[in-house]
């Protein structure tokens, strides 16, 4: 006898056979003769009766048409089998019409999810053909049910859904030191350890691209000047040991001379030791330079995931004070600053400057002048980004100046916004550890909700009440995945968990990675504050004291429960300022569709970013700043401050630091600063011109950088609408 059922979405329900004889029917009015209530009722007893206890939705579906073909109705079984093919074929349909979009590279916001992946290569198209067949069988068969009520309802949304059942984590802060020092095997390639500066490049080139086939986030190296440094001084040497070789002369003791600087000078007014010293450091400075020009080409032309994305890579550096460190964050900024190819700005490695008093930052600084380039550069070129140490969240008891390997105890990031750096299961550093993932709560829903509540105490409290729920259900939904995610094998991951990962050397191949992938962290993400706030008070937190008040009661809320979820699953839970893409859209379309056009809230093509300030609300930095720094704190798991400045910042780095500057005094974790720059790949001319297409010396149309989320893109035929939509707003703020 039947008891239950298990539907086509894994879900088990209660057997109902009115549902049987419901289809009997329909297929029996559809036939001239039309209905046999007994012959109905005969089929569906013996169904019933005669059935295992628990049976599939085909099995029955099975079973009725072997009943009727065995009656002397054999025209309703063929109407029967109709109705079962037609049904098949509209499950099917919707699947064929977003094929045959990918297939005909329509510009829709299917294929342009990802600003940085070309979905209309053949390998890009495999991926979405990929990705958009994933996502299904990730709700059928891995999400639990509440979880995926909460998705369909526009609650949360699980970022990555398509690489789930891979069991792969989001990113990770590489050790580029271990794979230098030793070497790697990846594939079926085996990677020796480094000796000179060129070598060095191009394995942190290999590292970062083998990582990013075997995970769906980002990759980023946390010290790139320390790691470097001791290649420059074994290259100099190098070059040394060519000039004994060149005169016969023993010059051993200048393989170890303590060098101030590595810059290139003139010979022709040196001599003995002085002349040889600066001959191989101007040599090795070549030599740097070009090893950074080789990193930052191969970072914009590798491709990984099948060969239709590049990279998404980050780098940061800035405190190495050594002549040889500081050698290496000269050229890699000098190589920026030129650009690649016909001088165009390099999209990747996204740059991050490490903002540190006492190294980096102040005039009195060592690394001061090496700061000025920095901002000169980004000036010219978006990157670097920068990354403040001095942000009381950012310290660590631990940084010492004297240490040499001090790095260890320096937050790094991600050039999207991702920070891993506190810890309960290890040792409080971002090297060696990552993101496993992360899900966004779409808190503008829940305010939307409580709109209708006419007391605003009563309706700010409802919301409190809704967002504990879903926080709830994100915070298991998050655990599920790690549960899932610690199953995979140490050998899926031969790069990550062989030599990236920290404590990972503690694995062999055919173990699980559980006893190592606590050391990430689980995301909890939040979109459109902004308009959230605007549904329950009426204006957003930039225009509004009693806006902010709550804004921050909102998340400072989050903060904490996030701080109980990782006592109680034992994770390290993180709250994270969503960088939405593909999202800001989603959200707003479905809520749009559900509650009509909201003034404030529902009226545009997306929701703000995060705890962002609104694009289109004018104001200044220092008031952007002083809004959006509190949530820094709060938002651990990731966050970024931008400003938009008007005009050609190409000689104006004052203005970068003055931005930098506010980040010091208002306590912001990590910044950007956006401005326009249009490049003319063939003739390379450039300018800052808003409204320009064209070159005006060869008449080429213009590439324009623009920063998406937190990387740069030179072009916008990838954006999807509702980023579009919101670059469209965008308004300077100086």
């Amino acid at each position: 006898m039947i008891h239950t059922v298990e539907k086509r979405d894994g879900r088990i329900v209660g057997y109902n056979e009115e549902k049987i004889k419901a289809a009997i029917r329909k297929a029996m009015l559809a036939t001239e003769i039309g209905e046999d209530e007994s012959l109905i009722q005969k089929i569906s007893d013996r169904i019933g009766m005669t059935g295992e206890e628990r049976m599939t939705v085909e099995e029955i579906q099975d079973r009725v048409e072997f009943e009727l073909m065995k009656s002397a109705r054999k025209d309703v079984a063929k109407r029967y089998i109709a109705y079962r093919d037609q049904r098949s074929i509209a499950r099917r349909a919707k699947t064929r019409d977003m094929f045959l979009e990918i297939i005909n590279a329509k510009n829709n916001d299917i294929t342009r999810e990802n600003a940085n992946m070309n979905t209309d290569s053949p390998a890009g198209m495999m991926m979405k053909f990929s990705t958009e067949t994933t996502k299904p069988f990730v709700d059928d068969y891995l999400l639990s049910p509440k979880v995926k009520e909460a998705v369909k309802n526009n609650y949360i949304h699980i970022h990555d859904k398509d690489y789930y059942p891979t069991k792969s984590l989001t990113c990770v802060q590489h050790p580029l030191d271990n794979i230098l020092t030793n070497g790697f095997v990846a594939g079926h390639g085996e990677s020796r350890p480094a000796k000179r500066i060129e070598t060095a490049s191009v394995i942190a080139c290999i590292s970062l691209e083998t990582a990013q086939n075997e995970m769906h986030g980002g990759q980023s190296i946390p010290a790139f000047d320390f790691y470097l440094a001791p290649y420059v001084r074994s290259s100099y040497i190098e070059e040394i040991k060519n000039l004994e070789d060149l005169t016969g002369e023993d010059l051993k003791h200048l393989y170890n001379k303590e060098l101030k600087d590595f810059i290139k000078k003139d010979l022709s007014s040196l001599q003995g030791d002085e002349r040889i010293v600066q001959h191989a450091v101007n040599k090795t400075v070549e030599r740097v330079h070009q090893a950074m020009e080789a990193f930052i080409h191969n970072m914009n032309t590798i491709h990984s995931r099948g060969g239709n994305q590049v990279v998404f890579s980050s780098i940061n550096y800035g405190t190495d004070i050594s002549a040889e460190g500081r050698c290496v964050i000269r050229e890699i900024l000098n190589s920026t600053y030129e650009g690649v190819g016909n001088g165009t700005t390099a999209i990747f490695p996204i740059q991050i400057w490490k903002k540190k008093r006492g190294v980096s930052y102040l005039p009195e600084d060592p690394n001061y002048d090496l700061y000025k380039l920095a901002c000169k550069v980004s000036a010219r070129r978006f990157f670097p980004n920068f990354l403040n140490l001095d942000a009381s969240f950012n310290l660590s008891d631990d940084w010492n100046p004297q240490d040499p390997k001090r790095y260890v105890h320096e937050v790094a990031t991600m050039g999207c916004r991702t920070r891993v750096f506190e810890n309960r299961f290890g040792e409080k550093t971002s090297i060696g550890r990552g993101n496993l993932s992360f899900t966004t709560i779409n808190i503008v829903r829940l305010a939307i909700e409580c709109m209708d509540i006419e007391d605003q105490k009563l309706r700010i409290d409802k919301f409190f009440e809704k967002l504990d729920q879903v926080l709830e259900i994100t915070a298991i939904q998050l655990d599920e995945r790690f549960q899932f995610q610690k199953t995979a094998l140490a050998k899926q991951f031969p790069l990550v968990m062989g030599s990236l990962w920290n404590n990972a050397s503690i694995l062999k191949p055919n173990d699980t990675i559980e006893k190592v992938i606590n050391q990430g962290t689980l995301g909890i993400g939040f979109i459109g504050l902004a308009e959230a706030l605007i549904a329950l008070t009426g204006k957003h937190h930039g225009e509004s004291e009693f806006a902010q008040e709550l804004g921050l009661k909102i998340v400072t809320y989050m903060r904490d429960r996030a701080n109980e979820f990782s006592n109680r699953f034992g994770h390290n839970y993180s709250i994270l300022a969503t960088p939405a893409e593909g999202l800001s859209g989603r959200f707003t379309k479905i809520d749009k569709k559900r509650f009509g056009i909201i003034p404030g809230v529902t009226d545009k093509n997306y929701y703000t970013n995060s705890n962002h300030v609104p694009v289109y609300y004018h104001c200044s930095p220092r008031h952007k700043a002083k809004i959006e720094a509190p949530y820094h704190d709060l938002t651990r798991g990731g966050h970024i401050f931008y400003v938009e400045i008007d005009g050609d910042a190409t000689h104006n780095e004052e203005a970068i630091m003055q931005i930098v500057d506010l980040m010091d005094q208002y306590n912001l974790g990590y910044g950007s600063v956006n401005h326009n720059r249009n490049h003319c790949p063939k003739c390379g001319y450039e300018n800052a011109a808003k409204d320009e297409q064209n070159c005006p010396k060869c008449g080429t149309q213009f590439e324009t950088i623009q920063r998406i989320t937190g990387y740069l893109v030179g072009t916008t035929d990838r954006w999807n609408s509702g980023k579009l939509a919101e670059l469209h707003d965008r308004i300077v703020h100086t």
